[in-house]
């Protein structure tokens, strides 16, 4: 069974992501921050991490740039939902300076449950991929 850590401060966020996610077959991790993400990173192995970019205590990127360093072979989703109250002015792109930072995908919030679960599938897809091509070549 897959696993899957998803760090997000919000509760109602986590629960829907958890109950579609094992609804799917997917064995699911909550952590609750920053903090209680990387302390679930070091006691248990996953295969993917759904992680949002704003959290009280890690300040914008910081908690993709720490989770990605952490973790460098498990494909991270980034996830937003961060709302510009002048949608005239030229804002920061979010989601794309997560991608440089080492985010395999972006999830914009809100989301629907089959993109969810389209990008969870391909990000698995990708790294098993990726895995049995380093076997195959090593």
């Amino acid at each position: 069974m897959r696993r899957i850590l998803v760090v997000d401060d919000d509760p109602m966020v986590c629960t829907a992501i958890e109950i579609y996610l094992e609804r799917h077959g997917f064995e699911v991790t909550i952590a609750d921050g920053g903090d209680a993400g990387l302390r679930a990173l070091e006691d248990s192995s996953f295969d993917l991490m759904l992680v949002d970019i704003f959290m009280p205590h890690m300040r914008g990127f910081e908690s993709i740039r720490i989770f990605h360093e952490r973790a460098p072979t498990i494909p991270l989703i980034a996830m937003s939902g961060y709302a510009f109250a002048n949608l005239d002015s030229p804002a920061p792109d979010f989601l794309r300076m997560a991608l440089e930072l080492g985010a395999a995908r972006c999830l914009r919030k809100p989301f629907t449950p089959e993109a969810l679960l389209v990008v969870v599938n391909e990000c698995l897809a990708e790294a098993r991929s990726h895995f049995l091509g380093v076997v195959q070549s090593g």
